[in-house]
């Protein structure tokens, strides 16, 4: 699991679209063109364009559908209520 106040200020390195998390576990760029999905090795985000996958489209869907379905970071924090 990735940080959420990490998660906040991560951005795609190519893009910087804001990135999710996908249902794997995975950081997916925010940006529907470069479609590019980056992967999570024990907790360390590798936002290595080399190392990036371009995902199809449909994949990218889904991603953002969990992501919207499945947010992390958004519930306020206790300094917050």
């Amino acid at each position: 699991m990735i940080n959420p106040e990490l998660l906040e200020i991560l951005v795609c390195p190519e893009t910087k679209a804001p990135l999710v998390v996908d249902q794997d576990g995975n950081l997916v760029s925010t940006d529907a063109s470069s479609r590019r999905k980056y992967r999570v090795d024990e907790g360390i985000p590798i936002l290595l364009i080399d190392e990036s996958e371009v995902i199809t489209p449909e994949e990218h869907g889904k991603a953002m559908k969990w992501a919207e379905e499945h947010p992390i970071g958004k519930q306020p924090r206790k300094a917050d209520q």
